[in-house]
């Protein structure tokens, strides 16, 4: 997915006056941002690559799976990404970093949280929910036909980790884990559900419009520990790893090292850019529910934040 844009156009979108007419991109190379298959990492990326092309900057995005995208930073194929969740990618990133080829550029602003969530009226089916050991005995309140007796799990994309079937296998949970092809077609599933109050139990996360929109909780599973993943003796089950829920933390932005030195202004812009989460999941809400381009939501942030973006791009304006 290509997308360059001149600063004059992008300026004439925005409506506002052209970057420093000193500042010239550091190198006329491609900046290649990471998007994945989730709605706020495409919309704060889109944010991105309109200040980096305003600036001048040739930008392309790339999609790339997230959990296999470690060997194209650590090669220079990508670039930049801005999420980078601890909930699922500590352990990747940090090896990552490990290899000196891939540099920390700091935290994006939210607190990461993803977990298993049902909605409040499937609470009155599975009496002493939130506790994880209330799906024990009642698995079959969230069961479809297809997985009856046992409990119907939507989990993410396979490309988003998480360690859901080891989970329910360490916990000796009565569940099904299957995933949702998209993150569109889960979050569909859950709106239709939630609207005729039909069982349902699925991943989901913040900073995202869900537990906002929608009434209901997390599942409450035993608090993460590193040890949960590494040393069976840990927790719950002594003979298996994964018994305990995902971790929680930062979300972090991550860049190809080497391009620091092709191109140290937008390295530095990156480092500087920030959203807050409710901000983040506001935007989500306006792509996911609202139905408007992610386009059309990135460039009216822009509009509406021009101060904020380049104060970030001190460097450039100068």
């Amino acid at each position: 997915m290509k997308r360059l844009i001149t600063s004059a156009l992008l300026a004439a979108s925005l409506g506002a006056a052209a970057p420093a007419a000193a500042f010239e991109a550091e190198s006329t190379e491609t900046i290649k941002l990471m998007v994945a298959d989730w709605s706020s990492m495409l919309i704060d990326t889109e944010i991105l690559n309109i200040i980096l092309s305003t600036y001048g900057y040739s930008v392309e995005t790339v999609v790339a799976d997230d959990s296999a995208r470690y060997p194209g930073f650590e090669n220079g194929d990508l670039t930049i990404a801005l999420e980078t969740w601890q909930t699922t990618q500590n352990k990747p990133f940090t090896a990552s970093l490990a290899t000196g080829k891939v540099l920390d550029m700091g935290e994006l602003g939210p607190h990461a949280k993803e977990e298993w969530w049902y909605p409040a009226y499937m609470a009155e089916k599975c009496p002493g929910l939130p506790d994880w050991k209330a799906l024990k005995n009642c698995a079959e309140a969230f069961s479809s036909p297809e997985t009856a007796p046992k409990g119907r799990y939507l989990g993410a994309p396979v490309s988003w980790g998480g360690f859901d079937e080891e989970r329910v296998k360490a916990l000796d949970l009565p569940f099904e884990v299957v995933h949702a092809g998209t993150e569109a077609a889960m979050f569909a599933e859950l709106q239709s559900a939630y609207e005729r109050k039909a069982p349902i139990i699925l991943w989901v996360y913040q900073p995202h419009w869900v537990p906002s929109v929608f009434e209901g909780s997390f599942v409450q599973f035993p608090p993460y520990e590193d040890a949960c993943y590494t040393d069976a003796a840990w927790g719950e089950n002594k003979t298996a790893t994964h018994d305990c829920g995902k971790p929680e933390g930062w979300i972090k932005k991550m860049a190809w090292a080497e391009g620091e030195k092709k191109w140290p202004c937008a390295y530095d812009i990156v480092r500087k850019f920030t959203m807050d989460g409710k901000e983040l999941g506001d935007l989500v809400h306006e792509v996911d529910v609202k139905g408007r381009p992610v386009n059309d939501v990135a460039m009216e942030w822009a509009k509406n934040n021009e101060a904020k973006w380049r104060s970030w791009a001190a460097c450039a304006e100068k």
